[in-house]
């Protein structure tokens, strides 16, 4: 191609979505989008040059290259279907979702057969982030397909980490989210012995604050857990459940024994099933205090 940028499409303009798709188009490349059930963000990216695409099939028509950013790895694998039965001009799909490596390995032998290449790009950081074009992402795809791909993420993200083969970048971000949502499932419990043994919590934040189990995530939770800021970390307890169940099946499909990750996927299973699916992840603390009869109080919830 003599200098022309290729073609974009992009399913899936939610919240980290949005951001992504306005730094691409902004970056020049030709941009269409699917029409999702929010239509401010599909009319604000049309704005920037955006086209809109009423079908797949339609975008896949005018597409070389596809990004998905999806709920899971359901919506991944039927838009994957719909990508491949169109027969378009496309030949890669970018996955920034949080998806189940199994799912992506599986899904990235059947693009191969199709002659269509899947590239895992999953995100880290926020939807303030996205906007910025300062995301982290963790890539799975082989050597030249990065280097071919790089300009396109440099679009939207500062931190661009190549961490192995196709599933690798799925892989690394659940073991990352892992590791967040362990340390959430802990804080909740050490927040709820502490109320139940006359410690505020407070006081458990000035203890930590500054010492070497401080980190980036325990501020934003104790923003939540102390200060009663429902939107310090806008990550959906049912997200949580549903990257702890790729965890373990990813565990399971491993051979490994996975004690910690079971107990960290059942405290969010419990969450969920009691109906606090839709509640961000700092509120599991409520959820623990409640089973264990326990009233919690934050700077703006006085007992």
């Amino acid at each position: 191609m003599s200098g022309e940028k290729e073609r974009v499409g992009f399913i899936g303009v939610g919240l980290m979505g949005h951001g992504i798709a306005k730094n691409i188009v902004e970056a020049g490349y030709p941009l269409t989008v699917m029409g999702h059930r929010n239509r401010e963000p599909v009319e604000d990216l049309r704005k920037r040059g955006a086209r809109e695409a009423e079908t797949i099939g339609e975008l896949s028509a005018g597409c070389e290259i596809v990004f998905l950013c999806l709920p899971g790895s359901p919506q991944v694998e039927a838009a994957v279907q719909d990508i491949l039965a169109a027969k378009g001009a496309v030949h890669t799909i970018v996955d920034c979702s949080t998806s189940n490596p199994v799912s992506t390995r599986a899904l990235s032998d059947t693009c191969k057969e199709a002659g269509v290449t899947l590239v895992d790009a999953p995100l880290a950081r926020t939807p303030k982030e996205a906007w910025a074009g300062q995301l982290d992402t963790m890539v799975g795809a082989d050597a030249a397909d990065f280097e071919r791909l790089e300009p396109l993420f440099e679009s939207w993200a500062a931190r661009i980490v190549r961490v192995g083969d196709v599933g690798a970048g799925h892989t690394v971000k659940l073991l990352n989210n892992f590791v967040a949502l362990g340390y959430a499932a802990l804080y909740s419990e050490v927040l709820v012995i502490a109320a139940k043994n006359g410690v505020e919590a407070t006081t458990v934040r000035d203890i930590i604050n500054g010492s070497r189990m401080d980190c980036g995530f325990f501020q934003t939770f104790m923003q939540y857990a102390v200060d009663g800021d429902r939107d310090a970390h806008k990550f959906t307890l049912r997200n949580a459940h549903k990257d702890m169940r790729y965890v373990t099946g990813l565990a399971n499909e491993s051979g490994i024994a996975s004690h910690l990750a079971s107990g960290v996927k059942n405290s969010f299973a419990t969450a969920e099933a009691i109906g606090r699916g839709d509640d961000f992840v700092p509120m599991l603390a409520d959820v623990v205090a409640e089973l264990n009869g326990v009233r919690r109080t934050t700077k703006d919830n006085h007992a």
